[in-house]
């Protein structure tokens, strides 16, 4: 059934992976609704700290308040901005040309946690850490963790919705190619110097399978309804917002949605503030198949989208970002 929602749903994480029985069927069946019409719900009880999030929050201020020449040192247009710095206006949404007001940096797997027996040692690039900000290095490994932990129980509840084993997402996460990315939507002196379609996050569906945000508490973040309306998101201190991607939708033919959804600029007034945000975009091992589950695929529900390992989706994707050449 269609269910149009004012602001997303907030859900209980320990529902999910520490209740009894109903409550944990009740978690599923909550998400399954948010997720089949919305694509996005608040979660608390996720693990991560408010103490952890202040500390990463102080190391990237700390971080993007340094000279931009010292931040270019950590920038690496040769791996596609994977890991490390990407200036000001580099990245733009599908299908635009005007840069994103934002600047952000990137941290991936710690190849040192893969077993040497895995191929994907080998295909990730090193994580950068910047000379300047020496705790950066341990407070993002940390967040990276917890939100993969959390990440995965997400994935177990989606998969028993979806009518699937438990850890069926398992193994196709493992050391999977996710992003902690730490975003700066940077202050705007003069707000008649950036282009007139200049935002700072043009509307967008993410990539991956889902992502996790944390510090979506800042005005701006919109999310697309279904009847055309577009809805702030609000979550609490405590709570991740969690939306499903791109990748996701792909494999369950259109079932779960993943919603567009928008960065708004501040008001005039406003507009010489930093705006602070940061996604977990949590990604599969290069080789998952995406091609559309057949419990997902009916004669009322025909087949959308052509079969793509989540290694060639996401390098088409790229690109359309102008993110790789």
């Amino acid at each position: 059934m269609e269910i149009l929602f004012d602001e997303i749903p907030s859900l209980d994480l320990a529902d999910f992976t520490a209740g009894n029985p109903e409550q944990k069927a009740e978690f599923v069946k909550r998400l399954g609704d948010a997720y089949q019409n919305i694509g996005f719900v608040a979660i608390k009880n996720h693990g991560l700290s408010q103490d952890l999030q202040d500390r990463l929050y102080h190391s990237i201020k700390t971080f993007f308040s340094l000279p931009d020449e010292i931040k270019a040192k950590y920038e690496k247009p040769e791996i596609g901005f994977q890991r490390g710095y990407t200036g000001k206006g580099k990245e733009h949404a599908k299908g635009r040309n005007t840069g994103d007001l934002k600047e952000f940096y990137h941290v991936g797997q710690e190849l040192s946690k893969i077993p040497d027996s895995d191929p994907l040692k080998s295909e990730y690039p090193e994580n950068l850490w910047p000379d300047e900000v020496p705790d950066l290095k341990k407070d993002a490994n940390e967040a990276f963790r917890i939100l993969e932990n959390a990440g995965k129980a997400m994935l177990q509840a989606i998969a028993l919705n979806l009518e699937l084993p438990e850890n069926y997402f398992e193994e196709k996460v493992a050391y999977g190619n996710s992003i902690l990315r730490q975003i700066h939507y940077f202050p705007i002196e003069n707000p008649d110097e950036v282009p007139a379609d200049a935002v700072r996050a043009a509307e967008h569906g993410d990539i991956n399978l889902i992502t996790l945000l944390m510090g979506a508490s800042a005005d701006g973040l919109q999310v697309l309804r279904k009847d055309g309306k577009w809805i702030p998101i609000t979550a609490l201190p405590d709570q991740l917002v969690v939306n499903v991607g791109d990748m996701l939708e792909r494999l369950t033919n259109k079932k779960l949605k993943s919603t567009i959804h928008r960065v708004v600029n501040p008001p005039r007034e406003k507009m010489n503030s930093s705006r602070y945000s940061i996604p977990f975009f949590m990604h599969p091992r290069s080789e998952m198949d995406l091609t559309c589950l057949e419990s997902c695929v009916s004669e009322e529900n025909p087949k959308l989208f052509s079969d793509a390992t989540a290694g060639e989706f996401l390098d088409e994707r790229l690109r359309e970002l102008g993110l790789k050449k």
